[in-house]
């Protein structure tokens, strides 16, 4: 564990730093500094709400396979509590970023939605995403950690039963709060699926997140011998199914928008056809589908350290181009997009989030060692699929 709280100090100080140069930041632009704080702020919690996704799944089909690395996850989904602390900088800049606040400059397209776009409710809704998030993320990890006590498999029945009603509540609110954070920036336009759209995201790069994490936990000691080749395979798989789910999603968008050649739909990719935004455009479609797409395909490559560990850094690179095309044309639109208060934002945001998440890592077993899945998924792997069995000689322990 020593390495863990080693890189918690590491990200503490990043936390630091990223909070001196937000401060600074605060003096000059606070518009610009809104745009970049939402932009980090829906990166990270892209990953909080896809190790929720991975919880509650986890519960609902009674996967063993997982087990090991379900504990990880949990952390990844409890950090929805500080999370909703950092929300409150965000609240506060809220009116220099989001238009509909000021009804006497966002013209008459606001009024038939100012019953829901109004401050009061805004603010209403961003309580209820994150009481219930860290709802559900508090008590299936607080059940995980008490069956480690007691073995009592009453813990894994209430967990199971919670994650079905969880998973109604975990899409309402995460499109909720797409809706209402991303999309509402520019309140005109219409779209049926943008929550399918973040949510596609928080799963890819949470899965990504997700394998990174067990290969470094597994290289580094605590997770040696639990997590196999086959439990890897099986998270690279998913990879590929969330890389697929996307482009889907986000094609589907826009042939729709595009095909019913609306003026309120067809504006919001207009101008993300112009300057920066082309180009960004295209990242996303080679970046961030084919080029992952093309990779992953391979059943061998989802166990290729060199080829797999470099490409989880990459899906956070595209997820960030991603919610930047999302977020930043209402205040860039044909000049270079990113600004400096972007990468201290991140590095506040991610660097506090680092550090709650390592130090919870830490306090408590890395995996849930009385889990009565936790033999047969020890077990279960040993010997690889016949379909990678070939590949497995060219893993690297």
């Amino acid at each position: 564990m020593g390495g863990i709280l080693r890189m918690s100090r590491v990200m503490g100080g990043i936390a630091v730093v990223g909070g001196i140069a937000v401060a600074i930041g605060a003096t000059s632009n606070l518009r610009q500094l809104g745009f970049s704080y939402l932009l980090a702020f829906m990166l990270f919690l892209s990953v909080i709400l896809g190790g929720l996704f991975f919880v509650i799944v986890h519960h609902l089909f009674d996967s063993h396979w997982s087990v090991c690395m379900r504990r990880v996850a949990e952390h990844m989904a409890f950090l929805a509590l500080p999370m909703a602390a950092l929300f409150l900088p965000l609240a506060l800049l809220a009116p220099h970023i989001y238009g509909w606040m000021h009804p006497g400059t966002a013209g008459e397209g606001l009024r038939a939605k100012s019953a829901y776009l109004n401050p009061t409710f805004f603010y209403i809704r961003a309580a209820i995403c994150f009481a219930v998030w860290t709802f559900l993320s508090w008590r299936l990890r607080h059940w995980s950690l008490e069956q480690d006590k007691t073995g009592e498999a009453k813990f894994t029945y209430r967990m199971r039963r919670l994650s079905a009603a969880g998973i109604y509540l975990f899409a309402f609110t995460l499109s909720i709060a797409a809706i209402d954070w991303m999309k509402s920036l520019q309140f005109q336009w219409f779209s049926t699926m943008f929550g399918v759209y973040y949510f596609a995201g928080c799963a890819w790069l949470g899965m990504a997140t997700l394998y990174g994490l067990a290969v470094w936990l597994r290289t580094t000691g605590p997770l040696r011998g639990l997590v196999n080749v086959s439990q890897l395979h099986d998270l690279g798989v998913l990879m590929l199914v969330f890389t697929v789910f996307y482009a889907y999603i986000h094609f589907a968008q826009y042939f729709i928008i595009w095909n019913a050649n609306l003026p309120e739909e067809t504006f919001w990719y207009v101008t993300r056809e112009k300057g920066w935004w082309w180009a960004a455009g295209m990242v996303l479609v080679f970046g961030h589908f084919l080029l992952p797409f093309l990779l992953l395909l391979r059943i061998d490559a989802k166990l290729k350290l060199w080829l797999m560990i470099p490409l989880c850094g990459w899906f956070w690179l595209m997820h960030f181009v991603d919610i930047s095309f999302n977020v930043l044309p209402p205040l860039h639109l044909e000049e270079f997009p990113w600004h400096w208060t972007d990468m201290a934002c991140c590095a506040w945001i991610g660097g506090a989030l680092g550090f709650v998440f390592l130090r919870n890592l830490a306090r408590h077993p890395i995996y849930p060692i009385r889990d009565p899945r936790l033999k047969e998924s020890l077990t279960i792997h040993e010997v690889p699929p016949p379909a990678i069995a070939e590949s497995v000689h060219s893993y690297k322990e």
